[in-house]
């Protein structure tokens, strides 16, 4: 990510409404998890820590971050915990959580089956990973440039990610479907621009508009606890679990299913 972008991203995520609607869609596929008091918990590319604000009332909260001004902008918002790292390397032994969080962040990994592959690593079994990414590689564009991005996911190609490296699906959903054409409109503007896109996304909208703007992700995380699942969006949201090793064995000796029988069930 070009550090003008990860500074923007700093200085935006408390109050900007992307970022204060993404954490309540998390939050309340969450609160659908039923997790038990004093989970461990680790935000994996934690950035400022914002996130970690909201999944303290959880239990024990980790991060780690790989960029040194986002480690520092954590430490500074009181987040001892946070430690620079990369995903793909995490300093942490065999089964050490049981949730994670992965907001926006194996997109930017050259490896998303190995990144996947360490987080899988260090989750106990039955624990769980609720991760997101940028939707539709058709929408690419200067924005995934300058973010650092390798790749945008359709369904198909995360799922199939994510489960190489060992997980199971849970449940899935697009996000942030009233900004998709918009935001489709703008990209396909700047399409071609290159260089001459500099601005951050970020700054394309007043500050005074944000408890405007966050409102249909409000909407949207009241829609996706209640068990609807969004067919398009901007932004794709999917819980994983790590099987436990007999669930694991008990699907490897049974009869392969035809890949279009497969279905992910919300909830």
């Amino acid at each position: 990510m070009e550090e003008s972008e990860f500074r923007a991203m700093l200085d935006e995520s408390q109050r900007h409404w992307w970022y204060r609607g993404r954490r309540r869609i998390v939050c309340d596929t969450l609160e659908a998890l039923r997790l038990p008091p004093s989970t461990r918990i680790l935000d994996a590319g934690c950035g400022s820590g914002a996130m970690l604000d909201q999944l303290a009332r959880y239990g024990d909260t980790t991060g780690v971050e790989p960029h040194p001004l986002g480690v520092a902008a954590a430490h500074r918002a009181g987040h001892p915990r946070v430690v620079r790292a990369r995903v793909e390397e995490l300093p942490f032994a065999a089964a050490s959580f049981e949730l994670i969080t992965c907001l926006d962040v194996i997109e930017h990994t050259p490896d998303d089956r190995l990144a996947l592959q360490e987080l899988h690593r260090v989750t106990v079994p039955g624990g769980y990973l609720v991760v997101t990414v940028p939707a539709y590689p058709a929408l690419w564009s200067q924005h995934d440039v300058v973010n650092g991005h390798h790749r945008r996911y359709v369904k198909r190609t995360l799922m199939s990610a994510a489960t190489e490296a060992g997980w199971r699906p849970v449940r899935h959903s697009h996000f942030n479907t009233f900004f998709l054409l918009p935001a489709a409109m703008v990209r396909i503007a700047f399409k071609g621009q290159g260089e001459r896109q500099r601005r951050s996304e970020l700054a394309l909208t007043p500050r005074s508009l944000d408890p405007i703007l966050e409102i249909p992700l409000r909407i949207e995380a009241a829609l996706l606890r209640h068990g609807i699942r969004l067919p398009a969006g901007l932004s794709l949201l999917a819980v994983f679990v790590r099987p436990h090793a007999a669930a694991r064995a008990a699907r490897s000796s049974a009869p392969a299913t035809p890949r279009r029988a497969f279905r992910i069930r919300a909830g």
